[in-house]
């Protein structure tokens, strides 16, 4: 599409902000802070992850952990434990992994700039470019489920199967830089209430993929095996037992956890890493 006008920008960030002013989510733990622990914390636990589920099981984790200190000196299974009901386990295991490069390399303190964020672990592009505009308010385009169905409504009405590599121009383009914190969190905000009130537009993204049903997939089972294994460890007859599962099932799950370095054997038992 055709570079939009100054008038269009104006407008569009007019109405953006305007729906933020009346309806912006400002009640959420992480908004609430400028600490730059706590909004890292946030966008791991937001990573496909619904908010409401994030929303219950953020403060108690930050009382658990209060900093990055606090988090690289735990054990494994007690990071899994205050994580349980967030679901993707790998993402409490790179959260660790994080605070633990955090301390060691930059003394407690997180790196600003985005090449030092990006290669912390479990970081990408988008949420490095997140904790820039989030915990520094520093400027950096990125796209997130809300952020794409905003931008696919206004600046594309009819048409399918959109590329981010289309939209991350007009991202740039209209990105408020004097205060990029308020403005990525009332574009979310505002994807949110466009899914409520149309057709999904993040459906016409030639990104978009229907989510697999989780009730008895993989995802669940590797979820009831770490969560088992936290409390103690067992044996495959003793966990097969504890979660329901079938022993040849978990013999099916057991390869990627051991891989993923969540699981481990310690003779006839097995573990948390």
């Amino acid at each position: 599409m055709k570079t939009p006008a100054p008038r269009e920008i104006e407008k569009f960030q007019t109405t953006i902000l305007a729906h933020y002013r009346a309806h912006g989510r400002r009640e959420l733990p992480w908004r609430k802070t400028k600490n730059p622990y706590r909004i890292l914390v946030s966008e791991f636990m937001l990573q496909q992850t619904q908010v409401a589920r994030v929303a219950e099981k953020f403060e108690p984790f930050i009382e658990r952990f209060p900093d990055f200190e606090s988090l690289a000196r735990a054990p494994l299974r007690d990071v899994l434990l205050a994580w349980s009901g967030l679901g993707y386990n790998r993402r409490a295991l790179h959260l660790r992994e994080t605070a633990r490069v955090v301390v060691s390399r930059y003394g407690g303190r997180l790196p600003r700039g985005f090449d030092d964020l990006r290669a912390l672990p479990g970081i990408g592009e988008a949420t490095a470019a997140e904790i820039m505009n989030f915990a520094f308010n520093e400027p950096r385009a990125f796209i997130e489920t809300n952020v794409r169905a905003v931008y696919i409504h206004h600046f594309f009405p009819g048409k399918e199967k959109v590329a981010d590599a289309e939209i991350i121009p007009l991202v740039e383009r209209t990105l408020d830089a004097k205060n990029p914190r308020r403005w990525f969190y009332a574009l979310m905000d505002y994807g949110v209430t466009l899914k409520k009130s149309h057709a999904n537009p993040s459906r016409k993204s030639a990104h978009h993929a229907k989510q697999t049903r989780f009730e008895g997939s993989d995802r669940q089972a590797r979820g009831r095996i770490v969560r088992s294994l936290a409390e103690r460890g067992m044996s495959e007859a003793e966990l097969a037992k504890a979660t329901g599962l079938p022993v040849a099932r978990i013999h099916t799950i057991l390869p990627g956890l051991v891989r993923d370095k969540l699981v481990v054997r310690r003779g006839a038992k097995l573990g948390i890493a």
